[in-house]
């Protein structure tokens, strides 16, 4: 039975009202179209990764709030966060989509491009549904602060700040060092977050690449001007604390060393775990409660 049935108002977040405005947008041709840009320019892919994971993190289990629902960071504070520094260019680059589609929210634009992305390249298929609403205007709700930094200091303190930050999502140990496997793909930017150089070889395809170089290079602290960073004997590759810190601590370390040897088993988790980031602070992907309401 659903809500006018029972005499109660149709809210946003009905049955009802979710499962019509999915039927507004071809999404296979909005796929299409991503497709069409990350070819047109291939270094797009791990900027809409980035896009999409950061506007998912800000998510609070216990508080219930933030996450992707609402295309938040279209909106100041979060537009202007310093974890959010060169974001705006994705968010640029998909206007053209957005007014293509124009019944598709921002939210799931910015999640699905980020989906797309890592498919397109190489990646595995990553399940993802449409029903995120968006704000209409600002401010951003969301609080700053909520996404990983990159040094706390000290190891020690980075590594606690690792689970602080994606505990308070509801992810684990295993899902913490999946999901930074995200750092297979893109680089680093000095204009941006202070760093410089890429994780890897290949910064475009996705892989187990991150891990393994994690496992087997000689990493030392690079001599330069700028924040701690750590680099490969060639100077051409570089991690963050952050990165380290997988290596420092013991259980997230066990992760690491087999996600380095095997890739099918990173690639299995990481699409589950991307996919449950991607869903954060949906009401409409919340179960059911009596009557069929949400």
């Amino acid at each position: 039975m659903g809500a006018a049935a029972l005499g109660l108002p149709l809210l946003t977040g009905s049955a009802e009202a979710k499962e019509a405005a999915p039927a507004q947008t071809d999404y296979a041709k909005v796929r299409e179209d991503l497709t069409a840009l990350f070819d047109k320019d291939n270094s797009y892919g791990p900027l809409f990764v980035r896009l999409a994971w950061h506007c998912s993190g800000t998510y609070s289990k216990s508080e219930g709030t933030g996450g992707s629902n609402g295309g938040c960071m279209r909106f100041d504070p979060e537009a202007s966060w310093g974890a959010n520094a060169g974001l705006g260019r994705a968010r640029a680059l998909l206007e053209p989509v957005k007014a293509k589609y124009p019944h598709m929210s921002y939210a799931d634009l910015y999640t699905l491009a980020g989906v797309q992305a890592i498919e397109d390249m190489g990646g595995p298929a990553i399940a993802w549904r449409p029903g995120r609403t968006d704000i209409e205007a600002g401010p951003s709700p969301n609080k700053d602060g909520t996404l990983p930094d990159a040094d706390k200091g000290s190891l020690k303190a980075t590594v606690q700040h690792l689970r602080d930050i994606f505990y308070r999502m509801g992810f684990n140990d295993r899902e913490i060092v999946a999901l930074s496997g995200a750092h297979s793909l893109g680089r680093c930017h000095a204009d941006a977050s202070g760093y410089v150089n890429p994780w890897t070889n290949a910064e475009t395809t996705f892989s187990n690449e991150y891990f393994r170089l994690l496992v087997e290079e000689r990493w030392t602290l690079k001599r330069w001007g700028g924040p701690d960073q750590f680099e490969d004997p060639s100077g051409k590759l570089m991690m963050l604390p952050s990165d380290m810190a997988l290596m420092w601590d013991k259980d997230f370390r066990k992760v690491v060393d087999e996600y380095a040897k095997n890739y099918d088993v990173f690639a299995k988790d990481f699409a589950s775990a991307f996919e449950r980031l991607m869903e954060l602070g949906v009401p409409a992907f919340q179960k059911k409660g009596p009557f069929g309401l949400w």
